[in-house]
């Protein structure tokens, strides 16, 4: 996807967390206090990166997940940004930032605390998933 079109796309926020690895601020986006049923997915490609089934309030100020929809979802890269030395976060396809993951996530649920940026993120809910063409994820919505 070219500069220009992705300027037009997505909003300034977007832009700057997506392709210049920004942070929005904490307790500021839209998904941190949100728990819709639905997946998430990349604000730039669509593609799918987290479940709301994995998702929790881990108090950090950002939507927290225990784990990628599917283990080829995200791919991670060393951080040694700010002088702090973290995993940060991309998507697999567009290379999108998206966050950071942590050690810290619960135990009972493998440990890890995927950190993401809202502004890297589009909802779809359970409800129209088949319309929006995910319909393959329909299956992990059912009782």
């Amino acid at each position: 996807m070219d500069e220009k079109n992705l300027h037009d796309r997505l909003t300034p926020l977007q832009y700057a967390v997506t392709q210049e690895a920004a942070t929005e601020r904490p307790f500021t986006g839209k998904y941190d206090r949100f728990d819709q049923p639905g997946i998430y997915v990349d604000v730039v490609s669509g593609e799918p990166l987290f479940s709301s089934l994995d998702k929790y309030d881990s108090g950090c100020g950002w939507p927290a997940f225990t784990r990628p929809i599917a283990k080829r979802a995200v791919k991670e890269k060393r951080d040694q940004s700010f002088g702090m030395e973290r995993t940060e976060v991309r998507s697999r396809e567009a290379d999108s930032h998206l966050g950071h993951v942590f050690t810290d996530g619960p135990q009972e649920r493998g440990g890890l605390r995927y950190c993401i940026n809202s502004a890297a993120l589009r909802f779809i809910p359970a409800g129209q998933l088949e319309a929006a063409g995910y319909g393959e994820y329909v299956r992990l919505f059912k009782q």
